[in-house]
């Protein structure tokens, strides 16, 4: 009988297995024997802090000013819900959902810190539906604050983050399903005690810290998510509706604004000059004594001023949004809305004027960098963007030149030209844009030139990481670009306004969080400069205040309430009325 004996295995370079190296695994078993207090205290510590993990993404508000200490000191009802799932669900559907969990955990927390994000610059939380591409947009604003290195490295960490937080929630997720069924008795005991105890704190609106132990937060904000996308879906036909509605939109040319014919009325927007720039301690009192200064100087030069307060429509940024809403009379609150009333034909300020046949109507636009289709809308002749004005200095972080430059440009290339028409312009100034670092300072206007000159001043100026972070710091360099923009618009009306200008500034939105603080409402200052008492006459029943300082209980008027107005104020006849 032959006898068959098993030859051992050998690799492909014929070492026998026993030369072999372990695995990991078997040098990670023999640890675990080795040292049985130190892998318990292991096993442990990661379960607590897996389950710490999850209860944090369930606990988490999006907003800032809402997470304390406190927060993270309550009952998630979530928690007792899937907990009470995981332990019915056979193993594999069980790991299904915890995978799913962790998931979605991961979700609910990136998108808390967009919203965090958001109502910090913007005012409001991320609208899932529409703010996508704002993402672009503050990609380019890091890009013009920290420089480009800094940008990408900040685009390739929050990338990194949100895919280690999903890897992170995932695990957390099936180690905690695990844990649970491996001690199934006390993990069910305890899911039992924890919803008991949920319920009678509900029903008593028992509170720790200002809270409710009892919470649905992640629920709550969900819900809330969906009811806003839904809303954002119903909006848009509504708002398109309502964007084919206007009174004057069959008004003949030769019945707009008749009381301004002759007349060179120019618009203008200061960026971020909100009402915060006056009423604010330690913003107001440099930028009062601008404003009242300027008032003085322009009283001298013969212009009378009145002023007052619209509510802007964005806060913090998405400035074409507050752009929009004051020229067309419509609540352009958001990028939806500012697609659909752009992509139409209803009738701008700058547009009536156009209409009438009597004015060349101008756009000057130092932050508009690449094509601008929405010229068209706003029924501008001519418009003159970053590299049409001949500017050869430095850009000041995401402004790309000084509003006095600016200025001095318009007056170059368009006012200060012989004309066959009046003017309407646009005029956007953008050096009270935020990082608010560094800043430029006011120069003599005989030496402006190509602007030049500003490159010491641009180079000694401060660094904007230093300013950023630092909420004082920022409010005191806020205030000072605020000081330096109305300072250069009143210089230059003093200089070359005539008889015949007419000058309306106003911010378009309130400063971000770090400089407004919270719940400081959307107010921002108007006003009105003219020599001919006439103009001012036309707006007497407003009840503005006199100079360019509204006074605190000046009237407060929804932004997309100044066209119809403006425009009636000074003759214009709403359609189907007779003139």
């Amino acid at each position: 009988m032959a006898v068959f004996t098993r030859q051992p295995r050998h690799t492909t370079d014929d070492a026998p297995d026993d030369t072999e190296p372990q695995a990991p695994e078997g040098r990670l078993t023999r640890w675990r024997t080795a040292h049985p207090t130190a892998t318990r205290v292991l096993r442990r510590t990661a379960t607590g802090l897996c389950a710490a993990l999850v209860l944090i993404a369930l606990l988490l508000p999006n907003t800032l000013q809402t997470m304390t200490a406190g927060t993270f000191l309550r009952i998630p009802v979530e928690a007792i819900i899937g907990a009470a799932v995981l332990l019915v669900l056979p193993r594999r559907p069980r790991l299904v959902a915890a995978v799913v969990a962790g998931l979605g955990l991961t979700a609910l927390t990136a998108l808390n810190l967009l919203d965090m994000g958001f109502n910090e610059y913007l005012g409001r939380d991320f609208n899932l539906v529409l703010d996508w591409g704002l993402l672009d947009d503050a990609q380019a604003y890091m890009e013009d604050t920290m420089g480009a290195a800094g940008a990408i490295a900040l685009a390739v960490g929050a990338v990194a983050l949100v895919v280690l937080l999903g890897a992170l929630m995932t695990l957390a997720t099936v180690r905690t399903s695990g844990v649970l069924v491996r001690h199934r008795t006390v993990a069910v005991r305890s899911t039992l005690a924890a919803a008991v105890v949920w319920t009678l704190t509900y029903a008593l609106g028992l509170q720790f810290a200002g809270l409710p132990v009892a919470a649905d937060n992640a629920a709550a904000l969900t819900e809330a998510r969906a009811e806003k996308v839904q809303a954002t879906l119903r909006d848009e036909a509504a708002f398109a509706r309502e964007a084919r509605t206007d009174i004057f939109a069959d008004t003949p040319g030769e019945q707009l604004v008749p009381d301004l014919r002759g007349k060179d009325v120019i618009f203008t927007f200061i960026e971020s000059y909100g009402r915060k720039a006056i009423e604010d301690p330690l913003i107001s009192p440099g930028v009062r004594q601008t404003l009242d200064t300027g008032t003085e100087a322009l009283t001298e030069a013969g212009f009378a001023a009145k002023s007052g307060w619209l509510t802007s429509a964005t806060f913090g940024g998405s400035s074409w949004l507050g752009h929009s809403t004051f020229l067309s009379g419509l609540w352009v609150d958001s990028q939806q809305r500012y697609a659909t009333v752009t992509s139409g034909d209803h009738l701008t300020l700058t547009k009536a004027f156009r209409k009438t046949g009597d004015w060349r109507t101008v756009g000057i636009m130092p932050g508009v960098q690449k094509g601008w289709p929405e010229a068209k809308f706003y029924g501008l002749d001519t418009v003159y963007d970053a590299f049409e004005l001949g500017y050869k200095g430095p850009k000041f972080s995401w402004s790309t030149m000084p509003d006095q430059y600016t200025l001095e440009a318009f007056q170059r290339l368009v006012h200060g030209k012989p004309r066959d028409k009046p003017l309407m312009a646009e005029v956007i100034l953008t050096s009270s844009h935020q990082p608010w670092s560094p800043l430029p300072k006011m120069v003599d206007w005989e030496d402006l030139g190509d602007g030049s000159l500003f490159g010491p001043i641009q180079k000694a100026g401060t660094d904007p990481a230093d300013i950023i972070a630092d909420g004082t710091r920022s409010k005191e360099e806020y205030g000072k670009s605020i000081e330096y923009s109305v300072t250069s618009l009143t210089q230059w009306l003093q200089r070359y306004g005539t008889e015949d200008t007419v000058l309306v500034f106003l911010g378009d939105h309130q400063p971000i969080v770090r400089v407004s603080g919270y719940d400081s409402g959307r107010d921002v200052p108007v006003s009105i400069v003219a020599k001919d008492p006439k103009v001012l006459d036309k707006i007497a029943s407003w009840g503005w205040s006199d100079g360019l300082r509204p006074a605190q209980d000046a009237p407060v008027w929804k932004m997309s309430d100044f066209r119809d107005r403006f425009l009636t104020a000074y003759g214009s006849i709403p359609s189907g009325k007779k003139g």
